[in-house]
C-alpha cells in the first residue's frame, strides 16, 4: 500500500482538547483514543505531516454550548457576537497552550517550526511540523511588547480576532445566512499590530475578521492576504465564508485559502448537519480553484474545533478526501498542491526562504 500524500493544514484546535483535559495529555496525544479528529496515531495514518496549532482563548460561555450546537444546525440563526476577553484573563490560557505544544516537542515526535527550512525538515524526518499560530490575539496588548515576547517564543502565524471583539478590531458572528459585513474595521492599535507583524515576518490570518477588518489588513499589509480556514460565500452564505470580492483580493495579492472542513460553513443550507460523501467540499475547491488558481488553494480542516464530514471523520481519513480529489479529475500535480505544496510556498512569501 502507498504512502498517504502529506498533508500541511491551515489550522486545528488540538491544543484546546490538552487545555481542557490537562492530566490527559499523554493518552490524549500519544494514543489513538477514537476521541476528537488529532493524536499522533492517527495523523501518521492519514499522512497529517504539519499545519498551524491554534492558540485561542475559550469564551467564558462556550460556543460549542450544546444550545448554540443546537441553533446552528438550523438555519436562519444570528448570534451575539461573545464579550471581548481582558488581557489579564487570557494571558495564563494561552501560556498554558504554548506549554502544552511546547511538551509536545520536548515528546520527540513534533517540531515547532519558525521557518519553511524547519517545516520541510521536519517532515523528512516524519516529525510533525507545527506553526504556533494564535486565533484572536487577546494574549497581546495593545502596546505590542507581548507580540515580541510570543515571537520570541515562536508564533508565527496571528489572528487579530476570533468571533468577538479584541483590542484590534472586531469579528463575525456566527450568522446564516449573512454577509461577512458586519461592523467597524481594525482599532489604530490593530493598525499598528498588521504593521508590526508585517516587520517581523508574522503571517496575519483573516479568517473570522469581519469585511472592513479585512479591507484594512488588504491596505495595510504588504504581505500575501491568507484566510487559514474559510470558504466560499457564493455557496454558503455565512458570515464567515469569503465573498468573490474577498477571494479576488486574496488572488491579487499571491495570497491562499484553507478550505474549512465544518458543516455549517460547506452546506449550501447553513446547517450544521451531516453529508454523505465529499461533493460539498469540491464544490467549494473547485470555486476557490476558479477565482484564487491552482497556486493559491490549500487545505484547513478546523479538526478538533468544529463538526466535520462523517466519510472524512478525522486526520486518518485524509486519504479519502484525497481520493475523491483524484476522482473529480484532480491530476496528482494539482492535489500535491493543494495538500502541502501551497502552504509551503505561501509561507516562503511570507516569511522569505
Amino acid at each position: 500500500m502507498s504512502a498517504p500524500v502529506p498533508v500541511f493544514d491551515g489550522h486545528n484546535d488540538f491544543l484546546l482538547r490538552l487545555l481542557r483535559a490537562p492530566e490527559a495529555r499523554e493518552t490524549t496525544w500519544l494514543s489513538d483514543t477514537g476521541e476528537g479528529h488529532l493524536d499522533l496515531p492517527r495523523m501518521r495514518a492519514g499522512g497529517f505531516a504539519g499545519g498551524f496549532f491554534a492558540v485561542y482563548i475559550p469564551s467564558p460561555i462556550a460556543h460549542d454550548d450544546p444550545d448554540l450546537d443546537a441553533i446552528m444546525r438550523n438555519p436562519p440563526f444570528s448570534l451575539p457576537l461573545p464579550k471581548e476577553i481582558p488581557l489579564e484573563d487570557a494571558l495564563p490560557v494561552a501560556m498554558k497552550m504554548v506549554g502544552h505544544l511546547m511538551w509536545m516537542e520536548r515528546e520527540g515526535s513534533l517540531k515547532i517550526c519558525r521557518s519553511v527550512a524547519d517545516i520541510r525538515n521536519a517532515m523528512a524526518a516524519k516529525k510533525i511540523a507545527a506553526i504556533l499560530h494564535f486565533e484572536g490575539a487577546e494574549a497581546i496588548g495593545p502596546d505590542l511588547d507581548l507580540l515580541h515576547v510570543w515571537h520570541a517564543m515562536g508564533l508565527r502565524s496571528l489572528g487579530p480576532v476570533w468571533s468577538r471583539p479584541t483590542a484590534f478590531g472586531n469579528g463575525v458572528p456566527f450568522a446564516f445566512p449573512s454577509s461577512p459585513d458586519t461592523g467597524d474595521g481594525l482599532t489604530e492599535a490593530g493598525k499598528r499590530l498588521v504593521t508590526e507583524c508585517n516587520r517581523l515576518k508574522i503571517m496575519i490570518d483573516l479568517s473570522h475578521l469581519n469585511e472592513k477588518g479585512f479591507d484594512d489588513v488588504a491596505a495595510l499589509s504588504d504581505a500575501p492576504l491568507v484566510a487559514t480556514h474559510s470558504n466560499v460565500h457564493a455557496i454558503c452564505p455565512s458570515s464567515r465564508n469569503l465573498t468573490d470580492r474577498q477571494l479576488a483580493m486574496i488572488r491579487e495579492s499571491d495570497g491562499i485559502v484553507g478550505l474549512n472542513y465544518a458543516l455549517g460553513f460547506l452546506r449550501e443550507d447553513g446547517k450544521g448537519e451531516p453529508f454523505a460523501g465529499f461533493d460539498p467540499m469540491l464544490r467549494h475547491l473547485d470555486h476557490l480553484i476558479e477565482t484564487l488558481g491552482e497556486s493559491r488553494v490549500g487545505l484547513g480542516s478546523d479538526f478538533d474545533g468544529a463538526a466535520i464530514p462523517p466519510d472524512l471523520g478525522d486526520a486518518a481519513g485524509l486519504p479519502r478526501l484525497i481520493e475523491a480529489m483524484r476522482a473529480h479529475g484532480y491530476d496528482a500535480p494539482l492535489i500535491e498542491r493543494l495538500a502541502h505544496g501551497n502552504w509551503l510556498a505561501l509561507l516562503e512569501r511570507t516569511w522569505g526562504g
